[in-house]
């Protein structure tokens, strides 16, 4: 891999796991034996040794996440910041953590979703070092249907995953801005300032587990020959 600038990326995990049923919030649930959390944080590690790590955690989920970390053996490096009011409150504690100049591309992504591939954060990161702004998306493969203007066509759209990926700088300065309803995910809030957002190739293995469904679906992943 080419040196480059310090690059970091924030994981965002503050679930509660509501639609899992369970008292144990979704990010430290087991997949295979292993939290989720983990497994994710894993990912970049395996894409970039030298990633600066930013986890985002509710305060009072920090204590069991270090005793899982102690259970697990796991040693990897991080930095911890504390969960805010909504995503958007949490992204922004993490910027602040990064360096004020810093120079380099900084991740965003769910805590939830363990199986980016290496190769799509490795576009995303490669993307935003010339662009800026750059998200992973995948195909709408089924029929989409407004609730009162009927079908609508599928290949005008795509799902949203995540890294998003951005110039640090850029992100900082997105982020000064006041909160807003309409931000529901790093590029709408980089969209705001008036920048164009990169769209590039993600990978359908990339889901986000918030069900009972989805972990079974990730045990098959991580089973595949």
């Amino acid at each position: 891999m080419k040196e480059h600038n310090t690059d970091y990326v924030i994981i965002v995990a503050g679930g509660r796991g509501l639609r899992m049923g369970s008292d144990v919030p979704k990010q430290f649930l087991p997949i295979c034996g292993r939290p989720v959390l983990m497994r994710t944080i894993e990912r970049f590690m395996e894409y970039s040794p030298e990633m600066r790590v930013i986890l985002v955690l509710p305060r009072d989920q920090q204590g069991y996440w270090r005793e899982l970390c102690g259970h697990y053996g796991f040693s990897t490096d991080y930095q911890l910041a504390d969960g805010g009011e909504t995503r958007f409150h949490s992204v922004r504690n993490g910027l602040a953590l990064i360096p004020a100049d810093a120079d380099g591309v900084v991740g965003v992504h769910d805590g939830v979703r363990p199986f980016p591939s290496v190769d799509v954060i490795g576009r995303c990161y490669e993307e935003a070092r010339c662009m800026g702004a750059v998200i992973p998306v995948v195909p709408v493969v089924e029929t989409l249907r407004h609730v009162t203007d009927g079908t609508v066509p599928r290949g005008d759209y795509r799902l949203v995953q995540t890294p998003q990926a951005f110039d640090i700088r850029l992100l900082c300065q997105a982020y000064s801005q006041d909160y807003s309803d309409a931000f529901t995910d790093d590029a709408s809030v980089v969209e705001a300032m008036g920048h164009e957002i990169t769209l590039v190739e993600g990978n359908r293995e990339n889901i986000k587990i918030t069900t009972p469904w989805d972990l079974r679906v990730a045990e098959a992943v991580i089973n595949q020959p």
